[in-house]
């Protein structure tokens, strides 16, 4: 369970708008057009909560009837459509309930994907009491992760898996057959304007397909294979909007990198995304390029990633549906039963969309037709430079991957086999080979998308040019099977993380470009592009920023919307003013505190003596390594002894049962490995505190009773205590350290104050944490002699709550079982 401490709330206001300053900004229509010369800028934005009933929707004259109609009564109120696909999936929701941002629902996703984890989640299904799975329909289970692995307790494992989900009558998709996230789309279970999960950090991609796709951990998914049902907390949600086209020789790769290096402090950390724009931009987004976007926003920091239902994927659908329809499927098959035309026309006709005025907790903006090739790393994501920059350097490789569910589909496929054939063309029509050692690995997303690759003679030419197949699967992308990066070698890769380690030695560098860049760097032998693109004239940077990236000279709107403009403005001020008046300072505990009821089995207060790891983004490979993920026979004693080993080695012997575990920012990032609460639990420490929490971990927490509190004045105490460092109060969204530009997973401590004192990634501090969660409380006792604080911290929700008294979700299930019994 994470508790964060408490902001001043927003308020409301109503406000006479004079008829003048809404009449200058009468026009019907929104265009629109962004100056490619915009500099980077903070456009306005509304970040105030607000009531619905201040203002409504303006009558047919609007000119005159803007402030009258706020008089009116108030229409439904106006849903993202992040908001609109959770209501539609959302269950014993009250009558007229509206669900919005911040909201806990209780979810029935139309689909639950689990792949190499689908035996731990049954060890978990079946230690809750369940013996028949719910909904069949509702279940995919694919075996992609570990594929190469031909060792009789993996082959055992996929047998068991198999075995289950024919008994169970389920969806199955054997080893071979390609990565559980392409799976869901090309078979049609991630359908557009429904919500699927996957146990997986990577499901953000069904969000290219116009499907609201979010993790998560192993227990989610036994409850939902128990009960079709989990929990879920709507997270903000940030409006992405894209204007210009993408030239040629950019991907939907390059988006994504570039926004993740472009916006690199966080500003999307834990938020749901929609990208937007206007039909041009729209149009030049290919599906593929949409799902390389939505994939990567978990690199982002996101935990969705979602793209309109619009004419670029209705094409894409009408076609999958005449594909269909002329192989003439077999009955029974999946992608029958999902791609018809007249399924289609019932989507359609429905199609959800985001309403006008909806709020957004943020907007940002890019310019497509600005951007170049992109580079990430090395070993990071937030670390993005233009290719023409990197390939000046003549950056030496090793090792060149085109894999993963990110970039190995056939358009993928095509466009690196076209920088063999390009060089072919030169070469006397013979295809040339790879640099000298080089080693260039290529693995498509799924079985379907190589043999597309095959028929067209892409997949035969990079194999003449030296290419070493692989089986469609994750492989090298996970850090499994063949080819993983040596140390000191240097790898580029088509695929979506470079975390130092994540693909092989932590000793390596790892670079992600597009596969084109990936097919012309191992064909060079050094990070290099084929060429394709050319930066047009008068070009004088990335547009991109906070707002919707249209100029105030440049905007058209209407008077609804400038009424809107001027409350969100007043709104923002009225929270200003209220700090001036009451101080920002969440410490100040009122006397009159309203106590929360505990729940027997919950602890009124828990306390101990923190020991501190100062470093952000300890991701959850650096807190449980992942050469255990999975390893299912491991032992409490045996996690217990590597918890937070990745991080630093000598953890297991400065911590001590009972401490208190206080982080940086942004703790727990990273995969959805459930085993990174576990771990922290096996190591009996009950409570961690951070300055701010990956969403992942908060899951997995909550879902294995491991509690948990986000006090960003407690990190920048610490850190002004111990590093001699001052953080910026801003750093409460800033996770990761400047200087940090090589990893994700470990990063550098801050330095130390004198005396000299030996660098220490783990510190016990003598100081004391106590969490009264009645009061609903945290005290600090900073060391024996030390100031003592107090910060109020949020309220533990009812139903949170009763999932941790009970010992996690999967208790709680247990129990649920039981009573219907």
């Amino acid at each position: 369970m994470i508790l964060r401490a408490l902001p001043q709330p927003g308020r409301s206001i109503a406000l006479y708008v004079p008829r003048s300053l809404l009449c200058r900004h009468h026009f019907p229509i929104r265009q629109n057009s962004t100056k490619e010369t915009l500099p980077f800028r903070r456009g306005f934005t509304s970040h105030g909560p607000r009531h619905q009933d201040v203002f409504h929707s303006q009558l047919e004259d609007r000119s005159s009837a803007a402030i009258l109609s706020s008089l009116k009564t108030a229409p439904p109120v106006p849903q993202t459509l992040t908001e609109k696909i959770v209501q539609q999936h959302s269950v014993g929701l009250p009558k007229d309930k509206s669900v919005k941002s911040g909201d806990y629902v209780t979810l029935s996703p139309h689909r639950c994907m689990t792949h190499d984890n689908s035996w731990p989640v049954a060890t978990k299904f079946f230690s809750i009491g369940a013996s028949v799975i719910n909904d069949k329909k509702q279940i995919v289970m694919t075996l992609d992760h570990d594929v190469q692995n031909k060792t009789e307790a993996n082959l055992k494992k996929y047998r068991q898996i198999e075995e289950f989900a024919k008994k169970q009558g389920v969806a199955f998709y054997p080893a071979g057959r390609g990565i559980g996230h392409q799976i869901m789309v090309e078979e049609g279970c991630a359908w557009p304007g429904t919500l699927a999960v996957a146990s997986d950090s990577h499901s953000n991609m069904y969000g290219g397909v116009g499907c609201l796709g979010t993790p998560v951990v192993r227990t989610d998914a036994a409850s939902i294979w128990a009960t079709s049902k989990t929990w879920w907390q709507i997270p903000p949600i940030c409006k992405v909007t894209f204007s210009g086209t993408l030239p040629k020789g950019v991907t939907g790769k390059d988006v994504i990198v570039a926004l993740c290096g472009l916006f690199r402090k966080d500003e999307v950390l834990n938020h749901a995304i929609e990208f937007t724009g206007s039909e041009e931009s729209m149009n030049s987004l290919a599906v593929d390029d949409r799902l390389a976007i939505a994939n990567m926003t978990t690199e982002w920091g996101a935990l969705t990633g979602l793209f309109p239902i619009d004419s670029t994927l209705e094409r894409w659908l009408r076609y999958k549906a005449t594909e269909a329809a002329l192989n003439n499927p077999s009955p029974g098959n999946a992608t029958q039963s999902s791609f018809t035309h007249q399924r289609l026309d019932e989507l359609l006709a429905n199609r959800l969309a985001a309403d006008k005025g909806a709020k957004y907790a943020k907007y940002l903006h890019l310019n497509l037709s600005t951007l170049s090739p992109y580079v990430s790393g090395p070993n990071s994501v937030k670390v993005a430079t233009p290719l023409s920059d990197l390939a000046s350097q003549a950056i030496p490789i090793n090792k060149a991957y085109l894999v993963s569910c990110t970039n190995s589909r056939a358009s993928d496929l095509a466009a690196a086999a076209k920088v063999f054939k390009d060089a072919a063309s030169v070469n006397g029509g013979s295809i040339p080979k790879i640099a000298d050692g080089v080693k260039f690995y290529v693995a498509a997303a799924s079985a379907p998308e190589q043999a597309a690759a095959e028929a067209s003679g892409d997949w035969q030419a990079m194999l003449d040019a030296g290419a070493q197949p692989l089986p469609a699967g994750c492989g090298p992308c996970i850090g499994l099977g063949t080819g993983l990066l040596e140390p000191g070698e240097v790898g580029i890769s088509a695929s979506n993380r470079n975390f130092k380690g994540r693909m092989g030695s932590t000793e390596a560098k790892a670079y992600l470009a597009s596969p084109e860049v990936v097919a012309a760097s191992a064909l060079h032998g050094k990070i290099t592009g084929p060429g394709w693109y050319q930066q047009p004239q008068g070009w004088t940077g990335v547009v991109r920023g906070e707002g919707d990236g249209i100029s105030e000279e440049d905007r058209m709107i209407t008077a609804e919307e400038a009424l809107e403009k001027v409350i969100g403005q007043l709104d923002n001020l009225v929270q200003d003013g209220e700090k001036s008046i009451h101080g920002s300072d969440s410490s100040l505990i009122s006397k009159d505190v309203q106590l929360t009821e505990v729940l027997p089995g919950f602890p009124e207060r828990v306390e101990g003596e923190i020991v501190f790891c100062d470093a952000d983004n300890i991701n959850t490979d650096g807190i449980y390594p992942g050469k255990y993920t999975y390893q299912d026979d491991v032992t409490t004693e045996k996690m217990a002894a590597v918890c937070m080993s990745n991080y630093d080695k000598t953890f297991a012997s400065t911590a001590r049962e009972g401490d208190i575990l206080v982080a940086g920012f942004n703790f727990g990032c990273g995969s959805s490995r459930e085993q990174a609460a576990t771990a922290i639990l096996a190591k009996k420490i009950p409570l961690v505190v951070a300055g701010s929490f990956g969403n992942i971990f908060s899951r997995n927490s909550i879902n294995n009773a491991l509690m948990g509190v986000e006090v960003p004045k407690l990190v920048q105490r610490l850190r002004e205590t111990f590093s001699g460092e001052n953080p910026d109060v801003s750093q409460q969204n800033v996770t990761e350290p400047s200087r940090n530009s090589d990893s994700l997973d470990s990063p550098p401590t801050a330095p130390q104050v004198t005396p000299p004192q030996e660098k220490l990634l783990t510190r016990r501090t003598g100081w004391k944490f106590t969490w009264d969660v009645k009061r609903s409380k945290v005290d600090i006792q900073e060391g024996e002699n030390g100031p003592k604080w107090s910060q109020k911290v949020g309220e533990l929700p009812p139903n949170v709550q009763e999932i941790i008294a009970k010992g996690g979700l999967e208790n709680w299930v247990k129990k649920q079982i039981e009573g219907s019994v």
